[in-house]
Parts: structure tokens; sequence; C-alpha cells
């Protein structure tokens, strides 16, 4: 689950531990910012490229994660290719009293990918809560949100479904002026 529905951005920055990077976490973000090697142990791999073990960089990447450096190691696939052309970031306006709860179970939800708290933009823009969900036609994304609206019930106000309109290029950590291998 997304860790923006747990706690608000002065709640994370508050929890997480500081840290500044050294020479081996830079180098360690350069070799990793285009992808993971995709190898059977991707961290022995990166460590043999920047010259440390894998247990080194496993846990430095680790570090990094807990101090908010990193948020996430995870595959990224392209919804496309694999026959997910129907692509719709549903906006809820969910009552502030229930967003919590609310947020938590439906970022546990099949089909949800990505599941967010943000703030509204009265009175042009009412929604308080993202859930991005994939399907091979729009008809299959429209059932699995109004399977969501079902489960956020009354605290639901209202909704909409944004539909993709191109694919975006998804890339990881980036370093300024770091050139990418």
């Amino acid at each position: 689950m997304c860790d923006s529905i747990c706690r608000s951005k002065p709640e994370r920055a508050a929890a997480m531990p500081a840290f500044t990077p050294d020479a081996t976490d830079r180098a360690i973000v350069l070799a990793t910012q285009a992808g993971l090697p995709l190898y059977p142990d991707p961290w022995k791999a990166v460590g043999e490229q920047i010259g440390t073990s894998g247990a080194e960089v496993l846990k430095r990447m680790q570090a990094m994660q807990k101090a908010g450096v990193i948020r996430r190691v995870a595959a990224v696939p392209n919804h496309y290719r694999l026959g997910y052309v129907a692509n719709g970031m549903s906006v809820w306006d969910v009552d502030e009293a229930e967003i919590e709860r609310l947020g938590r179970e439906i970022a546990g939800v099949e089909g949800v990918s990505h599941c967010y708290r943000r703030p509204r933009h009265l009175p042009h823009w009412p929604y308080n809560l993202f859930a991005m969900l994939h399907g091979k036609s729009r008809d299959e994304v429209e059932h699995q949100a109004e399977k969501l609206r079902l489960r956020l019930g009354s605290a639901c106000r209202g909704y909409r479904i944004l539909y993709s309109s191109r694919i975006l290029k998804k890339t990881g950590l980036r370093l300024a002026g770091a050139a990418t291998s």
C-alpha cells in the first residue's frame, strides 16, 4: 500500500532517519538508475560493477529506502504490451473522516496499482483519493471503478475516471546532471 495513504508528508519526513549519501551510495544510484540488471542476484551484479559486495549494495539500498531516498524497488511492467490498453486514474471525493481507513482498503484491492491521498482544490477539484486502474477495455476499468464505489459506500460523494491518452516514460531515481548508460 502506498505510504501517502498512511501518513501525511510531514509525518513521513519526521519518521525518516537522516541520510547523507556518500560516494558508494551515489555509485549505486548511478548503476541502477536505468533499472536493476536482469540477473538472479542483481545486487551482486551491481556490486561487481562498482567494486563492492552484493550484500553491501542491498544493505545500502535498504538504508536509502528507509531514509526515503528510494521509495520502492519494483518491476515496472509495460501495461500496453501485456494487453492492458485501458488505463484510468479514478479520482474520488471521499469523506475526510473515512479516507484513511478506506484508502488503505482501496489500495489493497486487486487491479489497483497506485493509490494516493491528494489535496482537494475547491471549488473545481473535489477529489482527494486517487486509484489507478488497468483493464483490457474501458468497460473493464469502469466495472472495477464501480466495485470501488460500492466499497467506498456513503463516504463517496462522487468520482471520475481520467483515461490515459498517451504512454509516459517511466523512470526510476535519477541524479541531476548524471548521464545514464
